[in-house]
């Protein structure tokens, strides 16, 4: 009979228990950094399915779990997806209703770019060319909702941006970069050099006669540092050789100092066993050209060929020009000419 008296307590009372908890749930608000909060209403939904809080939890919603879930994830009937998919509550994945969740106008993007000016995505630019709709884009194909930052390399294969900004729906992602980049001027770099005055490259200067895409991302990609070349590979025309090849712009193998300024080539000093022998660069430059050496007889390299007295003789290394006197003393004649002996 007290076991009976108790069921029948309990069977009263929990419903004024689960209406109690209903009414002490809040609202719960997910933000965004470029729009307007999501606010869940759990009032609303309790009301729709009879203050019956398991329908969801924890068979959606893991109370120990509270990560979030993209909107790619719940139109696969993740999350909200699960009722809102269309058959029991509007769909997620409907263009017209987001905004029965998605409250006010979507905030312009800020992208900080090092060097290239930043870059605003402007959403009601976007929306009304693409008649309102959200999907184009957000459709779990060029924007999920995990990306990670794109490069322009990306882009120009069609990720992100670069879907629509082909040159076939709307101007490319390779060209007039100041339409994205407001405000931008690329600054010049530097190439420190051990051995050699550091090389400048002037993006001013080059953006006369071209236009970014030009090189950028056929010859290099836009980053500031992406790997070094050396003057040899220019002269096969790699890197800045593509243009300076004698033929586009004055060949990288010729004046150095239009591009090294303040050149001053150092001593090279060979350690022999006939003493030190040394190669004054001042000496030979005001004869010859450095493409007259570099690098049909040596790569640009402080030490880049060890040789013999014999094969220097045969022509080889500095043989080449002291070869018996017809350009230069040859080197089998005054030894402590070059060496300390």
């Amino acid at each position: 009979m007290a076991r009976r008296a108790f069921l029948l307590m309990v069977t009263l009372l929990l419903p004024l228990a689960v209406n109690a908890f209903a009414a002490e749930t809040k609202d719960i608000r997910f933000n965004f950094k470029n729009a307007e909060p999501v606010i869940f209403s759990h009032d609303v939904h309790l009301r729709k399915y009879n203050n019956n809080c398991r329908m969801c939890h924890d068979t959606l919603f893991n109370l120990r779990d509270r990560r979030h879930y993209t909107m790619v994830e719940m139109e696969k009937t993740r999350s909200c997806g699960a009722c809102h998919s269309g058959i029991k509550a509007f769909s997620v994945a409907a263009d017209k209703d987001c905004v029965l969740c998605h409250k006010g106008k979507p905030r312009d993007v800020a992208f900080k770019v090092k060097g290239a000016g930043d870059v605003t995505f402007n959403h009601s630019v976007h929306i009304a060319k693409t008649g309102g709709t959200c999907k184009g884009c957000h459709n779990g194909k060029v924007i999920t909702g995990r990306e990670k930052p794109v490069t322009m390399a990306e882009m120009e294969k069609g990720r992100t941006c670069g879907v629509c900004h082909n040159a076939k729906i709307a101007f490319p992602v390779s060209a007039n970069c100041d339409r994205c980049h407001k405000g931008m001027k690329p600054k010049n770099i530097t190439f420190n050099l051990k051995w050699f005055a550091p090389a400048v490259f002037s993006h001013s200067s080059h953006l006369l006669p071209y236009q970014c895409a030009d090189c950028h991302t056929k010859l290099f990609p836009y980053k500031i540092v992406i790997g070094k070349a050396t003057m040899n590979d220019m002269e096969k025309g790699t890197s800045c050789g593509a243009c300076h090849n004698g033929k586009v712009a004055f060949a990288s193998s010729g004046d150095c100092n239009k591009c090294h300024r303040g050149l001053n080539p150092g001593r090279v000093t060979f350690k022999t066993e006939a003493g030190e022998a040394a190669f004054s660069h001042d000496i030979h430059v005001k004869a010859y050209a450095c493409a007259e050496c570099h690098t049909k007889i040596f790569p640009y390299k402080a030490i880049s060929l060890n040789t013999t007295m014999a094969n220097m003789e045969k022509g080889n290394s500095c043989g080449a020009c002291h070869n018996k006197g017809k350009d230069a003393f040859p080197v089998q004649g005054d030894c402590e000419k070059c060496h300390k002996m």
